[in-house]
């Protein structure tokens, strides 16, 4: 591809633009700002797309912005919500920052290709604007009507709650941050999510009118999945980028469970494979799907990214264990891995030396309500240890079922499991 915004088209990432951000993008290297909301104190997956979009900004040359919302977060962004959100405190919004903010360097200074990204905090120059500054400075430039017909007000005003003005003046705000930049950085590209448009095209006006120079934006189509539901959320809730809020193993299996009707599409965004590389994985995807080809690439491209090699190397061999290898083979550390969700108790080794009967192990564990529905259970043939039948009712667990005598793995059916981990 000769050009960014290309690019951006053959991957389907390209929702919107304005006027001459095409022939901008071609002409010349330029400096680009994505904003980030610091909500929460990880990123989660949707975020991605502007994350990997800025990466590819780099690889053709171009200088990346990548803006903090430590100043917009104390307000809330309304685009696409339908209820004011609740305040987050000035603390709040600083610890989210920084964990943002460590996040964004790790994705983005690895592997760079390009201009370094400039790392800024629209706190450094909100939070030191008075009232009467923003009024005759930003909102002097803006006039209601024009504000009215935004998308993310228009919708509100139909609510029942309605929108505050506190929401209502984040559009101004948003428009300032850019026009900042651009006067401290030559920054004359915004991309964001569609449902940014009229806030970035807001900044685009401000800089028209107040440096007589154009600005321009670009915007990405907002992800839905194939059945219809937002990308990224699970019955389990979101997917954090926070190793500590989503397991690497929980994230490289929402990769590759990937619907067959979104994967190709999830290549395109959230890869850097070529245009030939996917069209191979999309013949793969047709001929053989059983195979899932396409889903494991997916998996592995953005496991890396997000975690590292050594975690996509752990996260395959984690999936033999829960597909059908041997679990008493398995490493402690993989299956607790693989079972991080599943509940578990703690039992000191001696009792385990001594023998625990296993219809109150299946009660302990809470794969039973009683001694009595334990035994039907296991008489009945539906528990399993380690993934091994077990039909003596009247049998005792020992030592001797602990996997490296750290960890018994409990299943009720074929799903519901229970976690004994021991310490000596």
């Amino acid at each position: 591809m000769s050009d960014v915004f290309l690019e951006f088209e053959w991957r389907g990432q390209l929702a919107n633009a304005t006027d001459g951000a095409r022939e901008l993008l071609a002409r010349e290297k330029v400096s680009a700002y994505i904003g980030f909301d610091p909500s929460a104190s990880s990123l989660h997956v949707g975020t991605l797309v502007p994350i990997v979009a800025m990466k590819r900004l780099q690889r053709f040359g171009h200088s990346p912005i990548a803006l903090l919302g430590g100043g917009t977060g104390l307000i809330g962004d309304p685009s696409g919500k339908t209820v004011e959100r609740m305040l987050l405190s000035a603390d709040d919004v600083r610890v989210n920052v920084e964990g943002v903010r460590a996040q964004l360097s790790k994705l983005l200074e690895k592997n760079a290709e390009g201009p370094a990204v400039r790392f800024v905090d629209n706190a450094d120059w909100l939070t030191r604007m008075s009232a009467m500054e923003f009024l005759r400075d930003v909102g002097k430039y803006f006039t209601v009507n024009y504000l009215l017909a935004k998308d993310s007000v228009n919708r509100r005003l139909e609510s029942e709650d309605g929108i505050s003005f506190t929401e209502f003046s984040y559009s101004l705000l948003q428009a300032y941050d850019f026009l900042v930049l651009h006067d401290r950085f030559k920054c004359t590209l915004q991309l964001g999510g569609s449902d940014q448009w009229g806030n970035i095209v807001a900044g685009c006006d401000l800089i028209r009118k107040l440096r007589g120079k154009p600005a321009h934006g670009v915007v990405m189509p907002l992800l839905t999945t194939s059945s219809g539901t937002k990308f990224g959320k699970t019955e389990a809730g979101t997917i954090w980028l926070d190793a500590g809020k989503t397991s690497p193993f929980r994230f490289y299996q929402f990769w590759l469970n990937a619907d067959d009707r979104d994967v190709v599409s999830y290549l395109k965004y959230f890869t850097f494979r070529t245009q030939p590389e996917i069209g191979e994985l999309e013949q793969a995807l047709e001929t053989r799907p059983e195979q899932r080809e396409a889903q494991r690439a997916l998996a592995r491209d953005v496991t890396e990214l997000v975690h590292g090699t050594d975690h996509v190397v752990r996260a395959e061999r984690a999936a033999a264990v829960l597909f059908g290898g041997p679990l008493a083979q398995a490493s402690v550390d993989d299956i607790l891995m693989v079972f991080d969700d599943a509940p578990s108790i703690t039992m000191a080794a001696g009792e385990l030396d001594a023998g625990v009967s296993a219809a109150e192990m299946t009660v302990r564990t809470g794969l039973a309500a009683s001694k009595a529905e334990a035994g039907r259970l296991i008489k009945q043939g539906g528990l399993y240890v380690n993934d091994r039948r077990f039909t003596d009712e009247r049998g005792v667990m020992t030592m001797a079922d602990a996997i490296s005598r750290s960890v018994i793995v409990l299943r009720k059916g074929q799903r519901e499991r229970r976690i004994v981990k021991i310490q000596e």
